[in-house]
């Protein structure tokens, strides 16, 4: 689908990149030329993670904690002594529970809302700043998810990621005249390392009974995900901006997968 060179001298920075989807995304632009940065709080993960990576292309790690501003103006002065710019921002990391919403503790709600939210935000203003804004050009793709009617079980990374949604469009409007595109993406449920922190009842209805109330009938993929980000990072995409896409297999449109806590 996409040549080989396509994203050759891109640099891009990847949140969450040490595992699932933000790892597949990282070993895909690789593939396609770029030079890529991983990112996330867990420096062991981006170490092992960076091995493997860099036995494709150009890619280095920064530990970043995207929910302290600090940490991240501390990175991106680290980023900017050893490349020249970054084109594109993947806000993939992100974190979140299954509970009703009656039991969710304050401390939980805040935790996923500052994570989720308020740490994309902090990312992408502080990325924007320092290289989209001056360099008049940039990508920023957003991971959140299938939040088309709500988000029951689930309603505090519900609520972040519908922030997420309108942030993408309110930005594809207010940093057009940078060159500044924005967009963001809504997988359904994907199978991925991520499922491994899930307690193991929720882990297993996820892997055998989730399927059935998809229309597809199946799980996604990260390559799924990923390959619809590398279209929106890419010039095929450059009139595209403020969309959300949708990668459920129809799971928005039909059913729910969760039952009702």
């Amino acid at each position: 689908m996409f040549q080989k060179d396509l994203f050759k001298n891109k640099i891009a920075i990847i949140t969450g990149g040490g595992s699932g989807i933000g790892y597949e995304i990282a070993q895909q632009l690789l593939e396609y030329g770029a030079s890529v940065w991983i990112a996330s709080r867990n420096e062991e993960k981006l170490q092992k993670a960076q091995e493997k990576l860099s036995l494709i292309g150009d890619c280095k790690y920064i530990s970043i904690d995207i929910r302290q501003p600090q940490r991240i103006e501390e990175a991106i002065t680290i980023i900017k002594s050893q490349s020249k710019t970054i084109d594109i921002l993947i806000n993939n990391a992100g974190g979140q529970f299954r509970a009703a919403a009656e039991d969710i503790t304050n401390k939980g709600w805040d935790a996923v809302i500052h994570n989720n939210l308020n740490g994309t935000w902090y990312m992408t203003q502080a990325i924007s700043k320092a290289f989209f804004i001056p360099q008049n050009q940039g990508k920023i793709i957003n991971i959140i998810a299938q939040i088309h009617r709500g988000f029951p079980g689930m309603i505090h990374t519900g609520a972040a990621r519908a922030g997420v949604d309108n942030l993408t469009k309110t930005l594809a409007v207010e940093w057009s005249k940078y060159g500044i595109q924005v967009n963001a993406i809504a997988p359904g449920v994907i199978r991925t390392s991520g499922l491994d922190t899930y307690p193991d009842e929720v882990r297993q209805y996820t892997l055998e009974q989730v399927p059935k109330k998809i229309p597809a009938k199946r799980l996604g993929t990260a390559q799924e995900i990923t390959a619809l980000a590398l279209f929106l990072a890419s010039p095929l995409a450059s009139y595209i901006t403020g969309e959300t896409i949708y990668a459920d297999g129809g799971q928005r449109l039909w059913g729910d997968f969760w039952e009702l806590p």
